[in-house]
């Protein structure tokens, strides 16, 4: 009999990560520069270019490789794109 696990909402904080809060907004912003590169049809030379980054750096973010990226580069990738991110603190 397999085992199930419910998830604490964050996969990140649930598979041990040490910044897992960081991770999850991460994944987010990723999530949504993907979405404008496919819904503009752009190739990775085209979006390397709007988002001021090399192909292979484009290449990484498409593929969900982004440990070199830090949240404040993915938000300005999002800025060239001409998205503004707004973080909201609640309690």
């Amino acid at each position: 009999m397999k085992m199930v696990t419910l998830s604490g909402g964050n996969v990140f904080a649930d598979l041990g990560f040490a910044n897992p809060e960081g991770e999850l907004l991460k994944a987010k912003l990723v999530r949504e520069i993907r979405r404008v590169i496919k819904r503009r049809k752009l190739t990775q030379t085209k979006a390397a270019a709007l988002l001021r980054l090399k192909q292979p750096d484009v290449s990484a973010l498409v593929t969900g490789r982004v440990g070199k990226f830090s949240i404040d580069r993915l938000v300005r990738c999002l800025d060239r794109l001409d998205y503004k991110v707004d973080v909201v603190v609640r309690r």
